[in-house]
Parts: structure tokens; C-alpha cells; sequence
């Protein structure tokens, strides 16, 4: 099923970025106001809309002594804002994976009753998570809806994805919405249950909507060739995917220019960290769609968010391009 006007972008905002991972079930603020900030002003360069923010989050929020009335905000808009042309994404960070990993969820054995427990108090955490990033982009004045992959009757086999009717999201595009997803505690038909990552299912989403690049917001500037917190650690510019998957580092130039990736994972991700990520960017660059791997909030983020690395890398644009290479 397609889409009646192109995909733009499909955005990760990786659980790292927009939550204190090391802070259990803690949203970090300032960087979410920044990226639902930034992902309006991508949108508008592609759109029509009022230059005011018209928010859509008309629920009472903790602390507010009444409800907020932005109704009459819409009467004179006389025409719809135009953001049918993104995809947002995201990972759980401090929402879900200790639930997960504490009850062994990702492992299967749905029967067991502390796993069926887990699945519950997973998909708890991770929904409330979708919630609260869904009013932020709301209170930007984006058309987000919620997406939850298990609601909407994804399901894998072995770990692998075996169902994903896309046809929901692609019905909320079409209707002027952004569709909103997020990393899930789904069935699994062999193993009985396990976790979706947001890196697959935005790899999954890639393939069948073709937008025309993605971007993959983290909590550092790219990928490096080892984890980033080490000493001499290097920032990969430029990545090139081969025709056959696999892939070399352009930019910077090193001696083995099959130079392999380092990568880390907290104890408590269940979700595979920067190699599942690694991993998934290739298999979309494989399509042809360029993908940007930058950090969170910053100006290079915006850029990214933008279109602008399309036609031309900026020498000081901080982050990594995936990109396929015949």
C-alpha cells in the first residue's frame, strides 16, 4: 500500500537522546522540547502552515490549575498544516527495557507468569513514554498520533518480523497526520513473545514507504569507531554500503578501509545498542535512501532534519552519512 504524495523522512529519536537513560522511567525534557521544535521547523520547509504554533494538546497537564482552552486558536485557521510527509519513531531509553530485561521478555516464554507479567508492565512504561512524546509534538502544533506497533498487529517470528501491516500508518499519512511509533513488546510465534526495536521497525517502514532519507537522532554526534566515551575515539563521517550489504568507512580514511565499528550496550538494553543501529542504517542505505546518524537538539540535527546534507555535506556538519554506494 502506498502513500498518495512521497515520504520525506522517517525519524529515530533514539531512547538515549530524548531520556536520562541511567534515570529510571525519566524524560529528558529540555532535549524533547528542542527536537519536537526542530521537527516543525523541518516540516514547514516542506509544507504550508501558519507561521504561529497552533498546539494540539488540549489535556490538563500536572500542576495546571485548569484546563487549557486553545479551541478558538483554530477557528480563523482556514486551511490544514501540511505534515504528511514525515514518520516519527523512537526508542524506549530509561521507558521499558528494565522491565524487560528484569523479566526476560526479549527471551520468549510467554507462558511463564513472570514474563507474561513483564509484557504487561513493558508495554506500560513504553506507551506512557509514546504519550508524553506524542503531546510534545502536539504542543508544536504537529498532527502526531499514537502508534503502537503491538496494537496495531505487528508480531515476529524468531525475533524477525513476520507481521507488519503498514496499511494504518500509511492511512494516517494519507489523512494528515504523523504517525507516531515506538519500540514494542510484541508476540512472537515461535519464541511466544519478545521486543521490537524502534531500528527495525524503522528499517521495515523504510523499505516499504521509501521516504527520502531517514534520520537517526542519538545522544552523540555519529557513529565512531569505537564507543565514543573511549580515549582517541573517531567520528565516522562517511559510510559507504556496497550492493552486496556490506560496508566501508569513506571518511576518515584508514589503512583497513573495511575498518570494523566497536559498539556497546547498556546491561539493561534489550534492543542491541549502536550495532543493531549500524546495522538497520545499512540495510535502508541498501535501497538508496541516504540516512544521517547525528546527535539530538543540536544545529546539526536541524540540518540533517532539513534535507540540506542531500545535495551537498557541509565540511562543519558534525555526524555520520550512510549512503549506498553501486
Amino acid at each position: 500500500m502506498e502513500t498518495k504524495s512521497p515520504i520525506r523522512c522517517i525519524v529515530k529519536l533514539g531512547g538515549a537522546a530524548i531520556t536520562c537513560k541511567n534515570e529510571f522511567e525519566k524524560i529528558n525534557e529540555a532535549n524533547l522540547v528542542t527536537v519536537s521544535s526542530q521537527l516543525r521547523e523541518a516540516m514547514m520547509m516542506f509544507g504550508s502552515s501558519s507561521g504561529s504554533v497552533l498546539e494540539m494538546d488540549w489535556s490538563k497537564r500536572p500542576g495546571d490549575s485548569e484546563t487549557p482552552n486553545k479551541v478558538d486558536d483554530f477557528k480563523e485557521q482556514q486551511h490544514g498544516l501540511d505534515y504528511n510527509s514525515f514518520v516519527v519513531i523512537h526508542g524506549a531509553g530509561s521507558f521499558g527495557h528494565f522491565q524487560a530485561s528484569k523479566s526476560g521478555v526479549h527471551k520468549g516464554g510467554l507462558n511463564q507468569p513472570l514474563v507474561k507479567a513483564g509484557f504487561v508492565a513493558t508495554r506500560i512504561s513504553v506507551t506512557s513514554l509514546n504519550l508524553e512524546i506524542v503531546r510534545a509534538l502536539a504542543r508544536e502544533g504537529i498532527p502526531s498520533v499514537a502508534m503502537s506497533p503491538f496494537s496495531c498487529g505487528w508480531s515476529t517470528r524468531d525475533r524477525n518480523i513476520a507481521s507488519a501491516d503498514v496499511s494504518t500508518v500509511v492511512e494516517a499519512l494519507d489523512s494528515g497526520f504523523v504517525p507516531v511509533l515506538h519500540g514494542d513488546a510484541v508476540l512472537d510465534e515461535s519464541l511466544g513473545c519478545t521486543i521490537l526495536s524502534g531500528d527495525v521497525i524503522i528499517s521495515h517502514l523504510a523499505a516499504h514507504l521509501k521516504p527520502q532519507f531517514v534520520v537517526f537522532l542519538t545522544d552523540v554526534f555519529g557513529v565512531y569507531d569505537r564507543p565514543p566515551t573511549e580515549p582517541n575515539a573517531v567520528l565516522l563521517r562517511e559510510i559507504a554500503v556496497r550492493k552486496d550489504g556490506k560496508w566501508s568507512v569513506v571518511n576518515p580514511t584508514f589503512q583497513d578501509s573495511d575498518k570494523k565499528v566497536e559498539t556497546s550496550a547498556a546491561s539493561h538494553d534489550t534492543t542491541g545498542g549502536m550495532e543493531t543501529k549500524i546495522s538497520e542504517a545499512a540495510t535502508i542505505a541498501k535501497l538508496g535512501i541516504d540516512v544521517y546518524i547525528v546527535k539530538a537538539a543540536t544545529e546539526h540535527s536541524l540540518t540533517a532534519l532539513s534535507g540540506k546534507l542531500r545535495d551537498k555535506i557541509p565540511e562543519d556538519w558534525l555526524g555520520t552519512v550512510i549512503r549506498y554506494v553501486p
